[in-house]
């Protein structure tokens, strides 16, 4: 039991994961924007970032509730705050945060200035996910017990969570197949350190009148969780550097995998841009200490209300629960697959060209104002996560860019970011959040992010070097 305690309490730690990143798509300044897509219309002469500095993101976002739901200092009770979130919510209801770290980040435009053969893009990144749904039957029945729920049946499929700490290793080319047409592909290697899944549940709790005693309670469980990269920090005989070990499995430590994205940018007209990109299409294989924790079986109590109590009686309530749904460890090698996130956006070019000559930033670039739509989904272990994000891009000159978004989503229905691409001489620095109107009360945010980094780019030429 007190493994169990442990890995719940690191899961509640963690607690991250969505990743769309609206106001980086397509917003070609910034070299990052191949990671959203590989096919983007890119065409830098080659780029480096400072290393860890390159980029980092971090969003954190509740569909059904804020901070300040929980945490507001209103004189209403603690108890009453958590069971008001927890009733206004639902099933389908999730947290969710997602931070990444580039720690290198490159690319470099093969052939010279008249033959353009490619551009093949690398780099080292580190994320951090978790995904957790509301347990809203579990929640109900931890706060308010079955007393006032004779006949309810308490589902256990309620409870799915899953999060993983990876390092991926990634190598991409993008080419231009013609004047209208780019597409781009990118290979990726995955190194799980830690992984932690619980999504496959299933059973139920209900408590219902009995003919020959005041009640008949149904526990019917078929409870899972798996875990790599974890067991041996949590058992009795560990006695290392937790912080050490920690930082060494981070890097390329743990299971590997393997996965790939996919993308493309089309000009149907010259100021008229399509672009689509499939992400993480991809699976880890978890062999490496694995400890996996299973509560499965069939319970059935008549009584008027069962003591867990009495654990030092042999013929206690609990000793017999722990005999029809025992507490068990296996060591069995699990199968995990990435969250799949889909891009697709279309794109309406106008405006006076700002350099008609200039071929250092990407086709669509040559027009001050550009406007559009992007639209976003991604895979979760229930039903897909989207977002529908409507654009305005500003070219203001080749040193300074804006993007700002209005994003409907399942968190917020009045999210506005905005993003900046700077460029000094060679050396690059973007900044980007969104839901910008949360910020006057950030505890009232349902979700927050933001993004940056430094790079330097070094643009590609329409002459000779002679």
């Amino acid at each position: 039991m007190r493994k169990i305690v442990v890995v719940g309490f690191f899961l509640i730690s963690l607690n991250c994961f969505s990743q769309n990143k609206q106001l980086l798509y397509n917003f070609t300044s910034v070299p990052q924007s191949l990671m959203t897509n590989p096919g983007a219309d890119f065409k830098y002469k080659y780029y480096f970032g400072i290393p860890l500095l390159s980029g980092f993101s971090f969003k954190a976002a509740s569909s059904g509730f804020s901070a300040y739901d929980l945490f507001a200092n209103d004189g209403v009770d603690f108890n009453q705050k958590l069971r008001n979130v927890v009733y206004s919510t639902s099933r389908r209801d999730h947290a969710a945060v997602n931070e990444q770290i580039e720690i290198l980040n490159g690319g470099i435009k093969l052939g010279d200035w008249l033959d353009n053969k490619g551009y093949l893009s690398f780099g080292l990144y580190q994320e951090f996910d978790l995904f957790a749904y509301m347990p809203k039957d579990l929640a109900i029945l931890a706060l308010d017990g079955n007393q006032n729920y004779i006949g309810k049946s308490f589902n256990l499929a309620d409870l799915s969570v899953k999060a993983e700490v990876l390092t991926v290793l990634h190598l991409g080319f993008h080419k231009n197949v013609s004047d209208k047409l780019t597409v781009g592909a990118r290979g990726k290697i995955y190194f799980s350190s830690f992984n932690a899944t619980s999504t496959q549940n299933s059973g139920s709790i209900i408590t219902t009148n009995s003919n020959t005693t005041v009640y008949n309670q149904i526990i019917n469980s078929n409870l899972e969780l798996k875990t790599s990269g974890i067991s041996k920090y949590i058992a009795d005989e560990y006695e290392g550097d937790i912080a050490r070990d920690i930082q060494k499995q981070v890097l390329f430590g743990g299971d590997m995998g393997l996965g790939f994205d996919l993308g493309f940018t089309y000009y149907p007209k010259k100021n008229t841009q399509i672009t689509a990109s499939i992400l993480d299409v991809g699976f880890v294989n978890h062999s490496k200490d694995i400890e996996n924790y299973t509560l499965k079986g069939y319970y059935n109590y008549e009584g008027i209300n069962p003591d867990f109590s009495n654990t030092n009686d042999p013929e206690s309530v609990y000793d017999d629960f722990r005999e029809a749904i025992p507490l068990d460890t296996l060591y069995n090698k699990y199968t995990t697959w990435r969250p799949v996130k889909l891009n697709a956006s279309y794109q309406y070019s106008f405006g006076r060209a700002a350099d008609e000559d200039c071929l250092c930033v990407s086709g669509e670039k040559t027009y001050k104002d550009a406007v559009g739509a992007q639209l976003f989904v991604m895979s979760t272990p229930r039903t897909p996560i989207t977002a529908l994000t409507g654009f305005y891009q500003r070219h203001i000159s080749d040193q300074l860019h804006l993007k700002a978004t209005y994003t409907l989503d399942s968190y917020s229905y009045t999210n506005v970011g905005l993003g900046l691409s700077a460029n000094l001489g060679k050396f690059n620095m973007y900044f980007m959040a969104d839901n910008l109107l949360e910020y006057r009360d950030v505890s009232k945010a349902n979700s927050l992010s933001f993004q940056f980094g430094f790079n330097f780019i070094f643009k590609d030429s329409n002459e000779p070097p002679y």
